[in-house]
Protein backbone atom coordinates (compact mmCIF):
# COMPACT_ATOMS: atom_id res chain seq x y z
CA UNK A 1 0.00 0.00 0.00
CA UNK A 2 1.15 3.41 -1.06
CA UNK A 3 1.52 5.56 1.69
CA UNK A 4 0.81 9.50 0.99
CA UNK A 5 4.12 11.35 2.18
CA UNK A 6 3.15 15.01 3.94
CA UNK A 7 5.25 17.78 2.35
CA UNK A 8 6.56 20.13 4.58
CA UNK A 9 4.96 23.58 4.47
CA UNK A 10 7.45 26.55 6.05
CA UNK A 11 5.75 29.23 6.12
CA UNK A 12 7.14 32.94 6.66
CA UNK A 13 4.34 34.75 8.27
CA UNK A 14 5.96 33.37 11.39
CA UNK A 15 8.76 35.52 11.15
CA UNK A 16 6.71 38.85 10.58
CA UNK A 17 7.15 39.89 14.42
CA UNK A 18 10.75 39.69 14.87
CA UNK A 19 11.96 40.23 11.51
CA UNK A 20 9.94 43.50 11.13
CA UNK A 21 11.76 44.59 14.27
CA UNK A 22 15.30 43.27 13.82
CA UNK A 23 15.75 45.10 10.31
CA UNK A 24 14.32 48.05 11.32
CA UNK A 25 16.54 48.46 13.97
CA UNK A 26 19.75 47.50 12.19
CA UNK A 27 18.43 49.78 8.96
CA UNK A 28 18.33 52.78 11.24
CA UNK A 29 21.31 51.74 13.10
CA UNK A 30 23.27 51.67 10.24
CA UNK A 31 21.34 55.51 8.32
CA UNK A 32 21.11 57.65 11.42
CA UNK A 33 24.97 57.14 12.86
CA UNK A 34 26.64 56.81 9.45
CA UNK A 35 24.48 60.05 8.33
CA UNK A 36 25.57 61.80 12.16
CA UNK A 37 29.20 60.44 11.87
CA UNK A 38 29.15 61.83 8.34
CA UNK A 39 27.68 65.19 8.79
CA UNK A 40 29.58 65.62 12.00
CA UNK A 41 32.92 64.70 9.68
CA UNK A 42 31.77 67.27 7.38
CA UNK A 43 32.14 70.03 9.49
CA UNK A 44 35.56 69.44 9.82
CA UNK A 45 35.64 68.25 13.49
CA UNK A 46 38.19 66.19 14.68
CA UNK A 47 37.85 62.45 15.08
CA UNK A 48 37.32 62.54 18.74
CA UNK A 49 34.36 64.93 17.88
CA UNK A 50 32.93 62.50 15.75
CA UNK A 51 33.63 59.28 17.78
CA UNK A 52 31.64 60.89 20.86
CA UNK A 53 28.82 62.00 18.00
CA UNK A 54 29.06 58.15 16.49
CA UNK A 55 28.61 56.38 20.41
CA UNK A 56 25.57 59.27 21.39
CA UNK A 57 23.53 58.74 18.44
CA UNK A 58 24.00 55.13 18.92
CA UNK A 59 23.17 54.86 22.93
CA UNK A 60 20.42 57.73 22.24
CA UNK A 61 18.94 55.74 19.13
CA UNK A 62 18.91 52.28 20.58
CA UNK A 63 16.74 53.79 23.48
CA UNK A 64 14.11 55.62 21.19
CA UNK A 65 14.33 52.52 18.95
CA UNK A 66 13.04 50.44 22.43
CA UNK A 67 11.02 53.04 23.82
CA UNK A 68 8.97 53.56 20.37
CA UNK A 69 8.52 49.87 19.78
CA UNK A 70 7.27 49.22 23.34
CA UNK A 71 4.95 51.76 23.07
CA UNK A 72 3.50 51.01 19.87
CA UNK A 73 3.22 47.39 20.06
CA UNK A 74 1.76 48.70 23.99
CA UNK A 75 -1.24 50.08 22.13
CA UNK A 76 -1.92 47.13 20.10
CA UNK A 77 -1.64 45.25 22.70
CA UNK A 78 -3.94 46.85 24.62
CA UNK A 79 -6.09 46.97 22.03
CA UNK A 80 -6.34 43.29 21.62
CA UNK A 81 -6.96 42.55 25.36
CA UNK A 82 -9.67 44.93 25.11
CA UNK A 83 -11.33 43.34 22.06
CA UNK A 84 -10.57 39.94 23.93
CA UNK A 85 -12.57 41.17 27.34
CA UNK A 86 -15.45 42.50 25.11
CA UNK A 87 -15.50 39.24 22.79
CA UNK A 88 -15.49 37.14 26.23
CA UNK A 89 -18.44 38.92 28.24
CA UNK A 90 -20.37 38.68 24.67
CA UNK A 91 -19.95 35.34 24.72
CA UNK A 92 -21.24 34.80 28.30
CA UNK A 93 -24.01 36.62 27.75
CA UNK A 94 -25.02 36.49 24.31
CA UNK A 95 -23.88 32.58 22.82
CA UNK A 96 -26.34 32.43 20.37
CA UNK A 97 -25.81 35.78 18.28
CA UNK A 98 -22.28 34.86 18.91
CA UNK A 99 -22.24 31.48 17.58
CA UNK A 100 -25.07 33.42 14.47
CA UNK A 101 -22.20 35.98 14.32
CA UNK A 102 -19.15 33.50 14.18
CA UNK A 103 -21.33 31.19 11.38
CA UNK A 104 -21.58 34.61 9.04
CA UNK A 105 -17.91 35.16 8.85
CA UNK A 106 -17.57 31.84 7.66
CA UNK A 107 -20.51 32.17 4.81
CA UNK A 108 -18.45 35.24 3.85
CA UNK A 109 -15.79 33.20 3.34
CA UNK A 110 -17.41 30.69 0.74
CA UNK A 111 -19.28 28.00 3.47
CA UNK A 112 -22.83 27.37 2.76
CA UNK A 113 -25.30 28.24 5.55
CA UNK A 114 -25.60 24.74 6.72
CA UNK A 115 -21.88 24.05 7.10
CA UNK A 116 -21.39 27.25 8.05
CA UNK A 117 -22.97 26.64 11.15
CA UNK A 118 -21.86 23.70 11.85
CA UNK A 119 -18.21 24.64 11.85
CA UNK A 120 -18.93 27.81 14.05
CA UNK A 121 -20.94 25.14 17.04
CA UNK A 122 -18.06 22.71 16.66
CA UNK A 123 -15.09 25.34 17.04
CA UNK A 124 -17.20 27.17 19.51
CA UNK A 125 -17.71 23.78 21.62
CA UNK A 126 -14.06 23.51 21.37
CA UNK A 127 -12.51 26.76 22.30
CA UNK A 128 -15.37 29.14 22.03
CA UNK A 129 -13.15 32.45 22.54
CA UNK A 130 -9.92 31.18 20.39
CA UNK A 131 -12.48 30.69 17.25
CA UNK A 132 -13.90 34.32 17.79
CA UNK A 133 -10.32 36.08 18.47
CA UNK A 134 -8.95 34.27 15.49
CA UNK A 135 -11.78 34.37 12.53
CA UNK A 136 -13.56 37.24 13.85
CA UNK A 137 -10.90 39.96 15.20
CA UNK A 138 -8.23 38.15 13.53
CA UNK A 139 -6.23 37.68 16.33
CA UNK A 140 -4.25 34.24 16.46
CA UNK A 141 -0.45 33.25 18.32
CA UNK A 142 1.35 34.32 15.04
CA UNK A 143 0.17 38.18 15.01
CA UNK A 144 -0.13 38.62 19.57
CA UNK A 145 1.85 42.24 19.70
CA UNK A 146 4.78 41.29 22.56
CA UNK A 147 6.09 44.51 23.96
CA UNK A 148 8.88 43.40 25.39
CA UNK A 149 10.19 41.27 22.21
CA UNK A 150 9.87 44.16 20.09
CA UNK A 151 11.54 46.93 21.90
CA UNK A 152 14.38 44.41 23.37
CA UNK A 153 14.89 43.43 19.11
CA UNK A 154 14.83 47.32 18.24
CA UNK A 155 17.44 48.03 20.45
CA UNK A 156 20.00 44.83 20.26
CA UNK A 157 20.00 45.23 16.13
CA UNK A 158 19.59 49.29 16.50
CA UNK A 159 23.02 48.91 18.31
CA UNK A 160 24.83 45.82 15.82
CA UNK A 161 23.67 48.44 13.07
CA UNK A 162 25.36 51.46 14.50
CA UNK A 163 28.38 49.77 15.82
CA UNK A 164 29.55 49.40 12.05
CA UNK A 165 30.01 53.10 10.92
CA UNK A 166 31.09 53.64 14.39
CA UNK A 167 33.82 50.95 14.02
CA UNK A 168 35.05 51.92 10.35
CA UNK A 169 34.81 55.79 11.85
CA UNK A 170 37.44 55.09 14.22
CA UNK A 171 39.47 53.11 11.59
CA UNK A 172 39.72 55.25 9.11
CA UNK A 173 41.79 57.46 7.91
CA UNK A 174 40.35 61.31 8.86
CA UNK A 175 40.55 62.72 5.26
CA UNK A 176 38.85 60.02 3.86
CA UNK A 177 36.64 59.07 7.25
CA UNK A 178 33.05 60.42 5.41
CA UNK A 179 33.70 58.45 2.01
CA UNK A 180 34.84 54.85 3.96
CA UNK A 181 32.07 55.44 6.04
CA UNK A 182 29.18 56.02 3.53
CA UNK A 183 30.92 53.26 1.33
CA UNK A 184 30.85 50.68 4.10
CA UNK A 185 27.41 51.83 5.34
CA UNK A 186 25.89 51.64 1.97
CA UNK A 187 26.99 47.82 1.58
CA UNK A 188 26.08 47.29 5.03
CA UNK A 189 22.28 48.28 4.04
CA UNK A 190 22.20 47.05 0.74
CA UNK A 191 23.45 42.90 2.05
CA UNK A 192 20.48 43.77 5.37
CA UNK A 193 17.79 44.65 2.63
CA UNK A 194 18.69 41.77 0.64
CA UNK A 195 18.69 39.12 3.73
CA UNK A 196 15.56 40.88 5.30
CA UNK A 197 13.93 39.99 1.87
CA UNK A 198 15.48 37.05 1.43
CA UNK A 199 14.19 35.78 4.96
CA UNK A 200 11.10 37.41 4.81
CA UNK A 201 10.19 35.34 0.84
CA UNK A 202 10.68 39.20 -0.91
CA UNK A 203 12.71 39.78 -3.78
CA UNK A 204 16.08 40.79 -2.57
CA UNK A 205 17.55 43.22 -5.16
CA UNK A 206 14.53 45.32 -5.10
CA UNK A 207 14.30 45.51 -1.71
CA UNK A 208 18.72 46.47 -1.57
CA UNK A 209 18.20 49.10 -3.46
CA UNK A 210 15.40 50.45 -2.01
CA UNK A 211 17.13 50.72 1.52
CA UNK A 212 20.32 51.56 -0.27
CA UNK A 213 18.98 54.79 -1.78
CA UNK A 214 17.22 56.47 1.20
CA UNK A 215 20.35 55.39 3.19
CA UNK A 216 22.76 57.49 0.38
CA UNK A 217 19.93 60.44 0.41
CA UNK A 218 20.07 60.35 4.26
CA UNK A 219 23.81 60.91 4.36
CA UNK A 220 24.24 63.23 1.43
CA UNK A 221 21.74 65.77 2.90
CA UNK A 222 23.81 65.35 6.47
CA UNK A 223 26.77 65.84 4.53
CA UNK A 224 26.28 68.78 2.79
CA UNK A 225 24.32 70.52 6.20
CA UNK A 226 27.76 69.70 8.11
CA UNK A 227 29.57 71.24 5.72
CA UNK A 228 27.34 74.57 5.77
CA UNK A 229 27.60 74.52 9.67
CA UNK A 230 31.40 73.70 9.25
CA UNK A 231 31.65 76.82 7.00
CA UNK A 232 29.37 79.03 8.98
CA UNK A 233 31.06 78.67 11.95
Amino acid sequence: MTRLKLHDERHRVTRVGWLRAAVLGANDGIVSTASLIVGVAAASSGRPEVLVAGVAGLVAGAMSMAAGEYVSVSSQSDTETADLAREKGELATQPDSELEELAGVYRSRGLDAETARKTAEQLMAHDALGAHARDELGISDLTTARPVQAALTSAATFTVGAAAPLILAAVSPLGALPAIVSAGSLAGLAVLGAVGAQAGGAPPLKAAARVTFWGALAMALTAGIGRLVGAAV
